[in-house]
């Protein structure tokens, strides 16, 4: 039985120099080399720099100096995450040789909290994804059932933490990214409100959209890694400037008396009966820890998928539009300029990006901008006010994150509009900017996980981790 590592058994262990750091990182190399055949969760290893940091926290070990916060915890990160002098492909043929002069904030930040960087992890091409069979470098493998998919685009970094080959992960979160994949492989996760992680350093699928959160065992490691990567960056306008707690002081707070919004609008048609049983099961335990339930309306939540599929793909083809061959990144060469353009882009993209991008570029062309796109973004607004509406009445809210347990690989891969569908309980929040975190909540007939969704209000993410880790806590995984 492989054991599973915390942040702070790590801390523990190297500061009563029970395993160095360094022994720690070829501990998690030998099981990646013994499952990453199957699972397909990594596509890049950076061994050198690994070490170098895990020598590093052992120098402060024998030194007898303060260890920082993440020292020596081994971790993994979504390729489209820039990583100084790691290959950085966002899962693409367009970007299979590409090597970033620079790490991403997050990466940065994570590092120098001591943590160790062991590799890049596997995902939907471009983040454009519901079940990471988008990749070029093909599809992972669930943890728990090597038949299913393991959710996406992040299904790489939560395979990699299900399946102990990381103590925690970061993903990022357009539409569901990181809580869908939480969801479908058993394990916590996070995205904050928009702003919250400096988005410098990730290549960006939908600007508006993107963000950057963790994966982990537990709740309190997901806080802690949260609050490393969080916080106002000079390099990203849009991070904002408002402090950033200390999560670990918030977690451990009593929830008796919190308001739990349930929308009966996530509670309809095409939800998994599975998937049913367990999230009312879990609400039943928030009632047994003193929250009070609130039935409420979320009454813009129908048009939620149309209008997250507007914004999104305009966003992605004036943010793919970079990809043509010139500056870096794959070039097919043609006697012509129009000419390389057409074969590079039509070599380098995979067809999901493609429908995205010919989706956006219709939608934002002349004609049909106010048809689609400016009214995408009104209502928008609209599922914004709806939350703000809620949260005058209630505390958090509480959903599914996806409406059925991990489906067969390839089952949908046909169907583009049901690969949508396993979005609809997490596009709200990330059209809202809310932050939303995915709990496991017990296993749909006994095999695959579950997972339930918290959503808080804007920059309220102490409160759907105190939440959280009181449902963890109480036994919320094991329903």
């Amino acid at each position: 039985m492989t054991m599973t590592w915390t942040i702070d058994g790590v801390r523990e262990g190297l500061a009563a120099k029970k395993i160095s750091a360094r022994e720690l990182t070829g501990d998690f190399y030998k099981r990646i080399e013994t499952r990453n055949a199957e699972l397909n969760a990594y596509l890049a290893l950076s061994p050198q720099r690994a070490y170098a940091q895990a020598d590093k926290m052992d120098a402060l070990v024998a030194a007898g100096k303060p260890l920082p916060p993440l020292a020596g915890v081994p971790v993994a990160i979504k390729d489209v995450l820039s990583t100084r002098g790691i290959t950085t492909t966002c899962g693409s043929k367009i970007l299979e040789h590409y090597v970033p002069p620079y790490d991403a904030t997050a990466v940065k930040r994570l590092e120098e909290a001591g943590a160790v960087i062991l590799g890049k992890t596997n995902c939907d091409e471009f983040a454009m994804g519901s079940s990471n069979e988008n990749s070029a470098y093909g599809p992972v493998k669930n943890p728990h059932a090597m038949d299913r998919v393991p959710g996406g685009s992040s299904g790489g970094s939560a395979a990699a933490v299900a399946a102990g080959l990381a103590v925690a992960s970061l993903g990022t979160d357009t539409g569901g990214s990181i809580r869908q994949p939480g969801a479908l492989c058993g394990i916590p996760a996070m995205m904050g409100s928009y702003g919250r992680v400096s988005r410098y350093g990730l290549i960006a699928f939908a600007s508006s959209l993107d963000r950057i959160g963790p994966f982990a065992n537990n709740v309190k490691d997901v806080a802690a890694i949260l609050q490393t990567i969080a916080g106002r960056d000079a390099n990203d306008s849009t991070s904002t400037t408002a402090p950033v707690p200390t999560y670990a002081d918030e977690i451990s707070k009593p929830v008796k008396g919190m308001r739990i919004g349930i929308p009966r609008d996530y509670f309809a048609e095409g939800l998994d009966s599975g998937v049913r049983d367990k999230i009312e099961k879990g609400i039943e335990l928030l009632k047994k820890l003193g929250c009070e339930p609130v039935d409420i309306r979320m009454p813009h939540t129908d048009y939620a998928i149309a209008t997250y599929y507007i914004i999104a793909t305009a966003e992605a083809s004036s943010n793919l539009a970079r990809y043509d061959g010139v500056r870096y990144g794959l070039r097919v060469d043609d006697p012509t300029l129009l000419g390389m353009y057409r074969k590079t882009r039509g070599a380098g993209f995979g067809p999901e990006v493609k429908r995205r991008i010919v989706l956006g570029t219709y939608v934002l062309s002349a004609g049909y901008y106010d048809a689609y796109y400016l009214k995408g973004q009104k209502v928008r607004a609209l599922i914004a006010q709806d939350f703000r509406d809620a949260f005058t009445k209630v505390d958090a809210i509480v959903t599914p994150t996806s409406p059925v347990p991990a489906f067969k690989l390839g089952e949908r891969t046909s169907d583009p509009l049901q690969m949508y569908l396993a979005d609809i309980y997490t596009v709200t929040g990330s059209l809202a900017g809310v932050p939303g975190i995915s709990l496991p909540c017990g296993r749909s007939c006994g095999k695959l996980p579950v997972g339930l969704q918290l959503f808080g209000p804007a920059f309220g993410e102490p409160r759907i981790l105190q939440l959280a880790h009181a449902f963890e806590q109480a036994g919320g995984a094991s329903i």
